[in-house]
């Protein structure tokens, strides 16, 4: 399979720099608008807090036509001063090439770790190239576990809206939790920090020909760190400002790419996670404050909506996938009004474990099992919007933790059910 080292254009890059104690990927596909920013938050980054590191910067680019690489190539700091220093001890190196293989942010990230590999990078970081409330520290905060407390992966701890992030809440993160016993808030977050031993440990993987290489890549990278044993942590970030999203649009591909790969992974680690009962907690660093965040807009009349047409056209699909008893709980959901649907958490854990074991056991195909899934999720998603309505942020974290402990309680039955 072609490697971005068969270039000869790289290979003369990396022969000019030679090696890297540390190195910050950017995926991009036209973020002409934005990567600017985030390419003079890593410099500075870089300069302020690893000033005397070998450092690159690699925007790992999708083929974009509206000039993302020549931004990249062109934004430096102008004045070091202004980041409270006056110059930097090593030089600072850049490298923005079009990634090889499928279109997708996992193959973005395989030319990360193959760059890094070629560098014996000690410590690597990947942040996204649309972040608006990206700073220096996040570099810091990725990096510095890596290179100096011996940490293999860091992933993000944000400050996020309470209906931002549903997927996560209401299915990745309990999920994973229950499953490898680890309480990874974010493990599909987009900005990450790894050592150059678990970047090579992934590109060893076989999956750069499959679903993982187009999307899915980022719970895919925090599963293989925590069931293969790397010492892993989080950092505290504070917000984490992009465009969000409506939960009721139409995120139908993002949860088919995310579960799926949840799933799949599932059936590579389930030795693995049938002995895990309970969770702990994962080392956090990072200075946790209060921050102002944005409003995200909901639609919860469309998702109810949704969610009642739903049960007429896949009935046959849930009771299949559900079993009689978990189909007529939801079946009686339908019948509340709006303002008293209500969800129950213990139903939910249910339907997701249900919809795990039919994934394993092939009772569809795949990518018709998890699309019958997403009207299932935006009743979660509308129950949870109404019942967190007068709920601070704080508070509506506390449902989501009442959320997660009902997951792993329940394990049982998943075990159980997935013999």
């Amino acid at each position: 399979m072609a490697t971005i080292l068969e270039r000869s254009e790289v290979r003369e890059q990396l022969g000019r720099i030679k090696r890297a104690d540390v190195l910050v990927g950017i995926p991009s596909y036209n973020n002409a608008r934005t990567i600017g920013h985030v390419v003079q938050a890593v410099q500075a980054g870089l300069a302020k807090y690893f000033p005397d590191c070998a450092a690159v910067l690699v925007n790992s680019d999708g083929g974009s036509v509206d000039g993302t690489m020549d931004i990249v190539h062109r934004t430096a700091i102008e004045d070091y001063r202004s980041i409270l220093l006056h110059h930097r001890i090593e030089p600072m190196h850049k490298i923005a090439i079009p990634y090889h293989g499928l279109p997708g942010k996992g193959s973005a990230f395989r030319t990360v770790f193959e760059i890094a590999a070629a560098l014996d990078a000690k410590a690597c970081a990947v942040v996204d190239s649309d972040l608006r409330s990206i700073t220096p520290e996040w570099i810091e905060l990725l990096v510095k576990p890596v290179l100096n407390d011996g940490f293999d992966y860091v992933a993000p701890l944000y400050r996020r809206h309470k209906y931002d992030g549903t997927i996560t809440n209401s299915i990745i993160y309990p999920l994973t939790r229950a499953l490898y016993g680890k309480r990874v808030r974010q493990p599909i977050g987009g900005d990450f920090g790894f050592s150059g031993r678990l970047a090579q440990f992934y590109l060893a993987k076989d999956v750069w020909q499959t679903d993982i290489a187009r999307y899915g890549i980022d719970v895919w990278m925090t599963t293989e760190a925590i069931a293969n044993d790397f010492k892993v942590a989080q950092s505290f970030l504070g917000a984490k400002l992009h465009d969000p999203k409506d939960p009721g649009a139409d995120l139908s591909a993002m949860l088919y790419q995310v579960v799926g790969s949840t799933f799949g992974l599932m059936e590579t680690y389930a030795e693995k996670w049938k002995s895990v009962r309970g969770s702990e907690a994962v080392p956090t660093f990072g200075f946790q404050y209060q921050v102002g965040l944005e409003h995200v807009k909901v639609n919860v009349e469309r998702m109810l909506s949704i969610f009642r047409e739903g049960l007429k056209s896949l009935r046959p699909i849930w009771l299949e996938v559900l079993g009689g008893g978990d189909f007529n709980e939801v079946e009686a959901l339908a019948g509340r009004g709006d303002r008293e649907f209500r969800f129950p958490p213990g139903l939910w854990t249910r339907v997701v474990y249900d919809y795990a074991v039919a994934y394993c056991k092939r009772k569809l195909t795949h990518e018709h099992l998890l699309k019958s899934l997403t009207p299932l999720y935006l009743g979660k998603t509308a129950s949870f919007v109404m019942e967190a309505e007068d709920l601070g942020q704080q508070e509506a974290e506390q449902e989501i933790e009442k959320l997660c402990v009902e997951f792993e309680s329940r394990k049982d039955i998943l075990v159980t059910n997935w013999k």
